[in-house]
């Protein structure tokens, strides 16, 4: 199954220029280390939440754009992993060890089965991880 793996993070937190740098490298390492752990699938980084626009739609065709994200104010949604796991579980494990999580969270969510989302004939067994595009390997 794959999972979304969603970062946030309260971006109005005092925290040191000093923190800050260590929390982003603490970030950038993470698709370094899933990939050699085998559960990595992909990632995104995302721009600050004031590059955001969020769209709401209505039945009967109104639209609204309004500047900003849809999380609420502060926090800030920062980076999306994308892993292969047998389950919730096996997934959850590799959201604990993403170190925006001690200090933010990370939000664990199923992605719906489509283009590239191994379906349930492909899907791992339990105790592994499926790489996209590189094989298997054990859940450690």
């Amino acid at each position: 199954m794959r999972y979304a793996l969603l970062v946030c993070y309260d971006q109005n937190a005092n925290v040191s220029a000093e923190e800050r740098a260590r929390r982003a490298a603490s970030l950038a390492s993470v698709p370094t280390r899933l990939r050699a752990e085998g559960g990595f699938a992909s990632e995104l980084q995302l721009q600050p939440a004031s590059t955001a626009a969020t769209v709401r739609c209505w039945d009967g065709g109104d639209v609204m754009v309004s500047p900003g994200p849809a999380a609420a104010p502060g926090e800030q949604l920062a980076a999306c992993f994308v892993v292969d796991c047998p389950d919730t579980e096996a997934a959850i494990k590799v959201a604990t060890r993403i170190p925006a999580a001690w200090y933010g969270s990370v939000e664990v969510r199923p992605v719906v089965a489509g283009l590239g989302q191994p379906d349930e004939q492909t899907a791992p067994a339990p105790g592994e991880v499926v790489v996209a595009g590189t094989g298997v390997a054990a859940v450690s």
